[in-house]
């Protein structure tokens, strides 16, 4: 959970904001002792595959010199030199384009997004030449091409800097799109991404980059790999389901642990893949609890919670539902640049509190 420390000077009464992150309930013990960062999970990823198949690169801005904008690329310039490793002009669209040329002849490129929020330079390229290929070409074509990095809300930067394009993507046929949360699930996609013969984008989180988890020694092997499509339960309960994604499973996870001390037994699942929808474990959660509650940052107006409330009304899992399906969103508005703001334009652990007592008919 965000927290905010806050200090006020006693001359000019300025007021000062610290962001930190709580550990999440997330986090398990690892047997192993072994601890990782999402953004060194990411790298050492992107470094393994590059070390297994000769016609992985990685360009973007800032990616090889300077190490990634936030640090992801650390090392793989000196590693794999210029032509493995290409720092791109300020062209969105001129470098995607280009390495989907090059997947369509064969190489297997990683395209960074300094954010999400600038892929809409390019988007032509992904939707366009990148994934609709496969189906104009009838078959003939794959093209084998990572999209990746952060999405979703930041820290004081402003609308243009802090949307989430989960909605956005999902919606594209030929695109499959992921969203870790953990570091587990970071470097567990990302090598799942580069190996898939097709179009993936990977939706990171910016304010999750810095934050550490226990990682297993499975995990730390070259040979893990978190499979497309499938989901995760995080947490198992009884009394209601939550589905959500990204920094959000984190929040959640508290929102249980809060819960819980109110008698409640909430089940959090961490979707990771966003197209395709594991749309069983869905299915048989809401089967199991009888409600259903989903959590995103994205707007809410045709978003992700939208979609699973639709497959919910649209099959059996309907008949067991015991409450309506309540949605956890942004607010429906550009996110705000002032920070009391934009704190209240994204979920925050007691929203989704108040959303799962809603659901269960509960009052404090």
């Amino acid at each position: 959970m965000l927290r905010q420390i806050v200090n006020k000077t006693k001359n000019n009464n300025q007021l000062f904001i610290r962001r930190a992150f709580a550990s999440s309930s997330a986090a398990e013990p690892a047997t192993s002792g072994n601890v990782l960062a999402v953004r060194d999970a990411i790298n050492k990823g992107i470094e393994e595959e590059m070390l297994k198949d000769e016609k992985v690169y990685i360009l973007g801005e800032e990616v090889a010199q300077y190490q990634g904008a936030y640090k992801v690329t650390k090392g793989l310039w000196q590693k794999f030199g210029d032509k493995r490793v290409m720092d791109t002009p300020i062209t969105e669209m001129g470098f995607t384009g280009l390495a989907i040329g090059s997947a369509y002849k064969g190489l297997k490129p990683i395209v960074e997004f300094m954010t999400f929020n600038f892929s809409m330079q390019a988007i032509d390229q992904i939707v366009n030449s990148a994934a609709k290929q496969l189906y104009m070409s009838a078959g003939s074509c794959p093209v084998p091409i990572v999209f990746h990095g952060p999405n979703g809300s930041s820290a004081g930067v402003g609308a243009q800097h802090s949307q989430c394009f989960a909605a956005w993507y999902s919606s594209v046929p030929g695109l499959k799109v992921v969203a870790p949360y953990s570091s587990e699930d970071a470097k567990g996609l990302i090598k799942a991404a580069i190996r898939d013969p097709n179009p993936v984008v990977v939706l990171e989180h910016e304010l999750m980059y810095g934050i550490e988890f226990p990682v297993s020694d499975e995990i730390m092997s070259e040979d893990y790999v978190t499979p497309l499509g499938k989901a995760k339960i995080e947490r198992e309960g009884t009394d209601a389901t939550i589905v959500t994604f990204s920094r959000q499973v984190g929040f959640s996870l508290d929102a249980a642990e809060a819960l819980s001390k109110e008698g409640l037994s909430v089940e959090v699942i961490n979707l990771l893949s966003l197209r395709p929808l594991d749309r069983d474990a869905i299915i048989n959660s809401v089967k199991k609890t009888n409600r259903l509650i989903t959590v995103e940052e994205g707007w809410p107006h045709c978003g992700i919670g939208a979609e699973i409330s639709a497959i919910v009304m649209e099959t059996d899992a309907f008949d067991y539902l015991d409450a309506p399906v309540e949605r956890v969103t942004g607010a429906d508005v550009p996110m705000p640049y002032a920070i009391n703001l934009e704190q209240a334009a994204i979920p925050q652990v007691e929203t989704i509190c108040e959303a799962v007592r809603k659901t269960c008919n509960v009052q404090l």
